[in-house]
């Protein structure tokens, strides 16, 4: 089947209930392979010996055009959507584990995205784990994100850990960004958010990637299989989409920096993210594939485990393309968290990641790193 080939495959024999995988040369299914990360991971199965089905729907939010990228032609392609309960049912055939990418993702425009996420993220994930049942596959990674914790974890000199007092808009007015103890006015420092840290999602997107960890565990403690849970935390590198709002902070900047303007930095630009390189995230994915798990849900946090600045992130990347030096605006958009850095000892201890790609080394790479079309306004 050509890579331009869109699903009417049929008459595969059905086979047994294959076993979890803990070895190359297994075949897996990838949702959302033509897209900024799933892509990265189609490429590391193959790579391994691994057989790849790649179904992907080419959202023009995400995908400048309906034609398969090019770097998708060594895999068996499909253009199709996760909800499509025939196209997914067919594509489980003779599958040993599914690694589902696919989802709308990013800080959107506003609430009239809503639909839109919850369609791909939630009722897709249910038709995908309906079908799985029925097909016998048990074993599923899931893309997670950071976005699940909301607000990061925070500690108070005098109270210890406690919970940050919301953001008022008279502070961001002010620029007064930290947040500050419920029960006492002082600033509050961040620390590591572990897995088992509250969840509480502050944005649509948000909302339907909890969601997406719920219906999975309910799914592996029915069925017996295991889910990986993979809450991604600031991914960057090669093939970032452009020029859309659905695209992470990194990929805003460039594009900015790809016509000539300075990168706009919101707040004061002290926000702490973990910024980890595509190729660490895909890396993670796949051990993860090869990594037995209990008959229930199990997160990780894949980040670098070396927190970052937004600003540093502006400085470098200006710096890397020769372009202008960020503009740091001040004001916060409604749904933005101050800090949030992963704890990444989980990740560590259960599948044997840590990070490779160091943040200098990450940001040269990235500032001529491939790109994928531009989204069309």
């Amino acid at each position: 089947m050509s890579p331009d080939d869109s699903v009417t495959c049929r008459g595969e024999p059905a086979q047994a209930p294959p076993k979890p995988p803990s070895v190359a040369g297994v075949r897996v299914l990838v949702t959302g392979g033509a897209g900024f990360i799933g892509s990265h991971i189609a490429d590391l199965l193959a790579n391994g010996g691994d057989e790849v089905v790649v179904l992907d729907n080419l959202l023009p939010t995400a995908h400048g055009s309906r034609t398969p990228p090019p770097y998708t032609g060594r895999h068996r392609f499909l253009r199709g959507d996760v909800t499509d309960t025939e196209i997914v049912a067919e594509l489980l055939d003779g599958v040993d584990a599914v690694c589902h990418q696919a989802a709308v993702v990013g800080h959107g425009i506003d609430p009239s995205d809503a639909p839109s996420y919850a369609l791909h993220n939630d009722y897709g994930t249910a038709v995908l784990l309906a079908a799985m049942h029925a097909a016998g596959v048990r074993k599923l990674v899931l893309a997670s994100s950071m976005v699940v914790y909301g607000e990061g974890r925070y500690a108070c000199p005098e109270h210890g850990v406690v919970p940050p007092s919301p953001r008022r808009q008279s502070d961001v007015d002010a620029g007064r960004f930290e947040p500050r103890c419920p029960s006492c006015p002082a600033e509050l420092s961040w620390r590591l958010v572990p897995e088992d840290a509250p969840l509480n999602p502050r944005s649509t997107y948000a909302a339907t990637k909890l969601a997406q960890e719920h219906l999975a565990g309910a799914w592996a403690r029915q069925t017996g299989g295991s889910v990986w849970a993979m809450r991604y935390h600031n991914v960057y590198g090669p093939r970032m989409p452009q020029n859309t709002p659905y695209a992470g902070v990194a990929s805003l900047f460039r594009s900015a920096l790809a016509r000539g303007e300075a990168p706009r930095v919101l707040e004061d630009g002290h926000q702490q993210r973990d910024f980890v390189h595509v190729h660490d995230v895909a890396r993670a994915n796949v051990l993860a594939l090869r990594t037995p798990g209990p008959a229930d849900l199990t997160a990780v946090n894949v980040c670098s485990g070396t927190p970052h600045t937004v600003g540093e992130l502006a400085e470098e990347l200006s710096r890397a393309c020769n372009g202008p030096a960020p503009k740091v605006l001040g004001g916060a958009r409604p749904a933005d968290v101050r800090h949030v850095v992963a704890d990444p000892a989980r990740a560590r201890e259960l599948l044997g990641f840590t990070a490779e790609v160091g943040f200098a080394e990450g940001i040269a790479d990235f500032a001529t790193a491939e790109l994928r079309e531009p989204v069309s306004p």
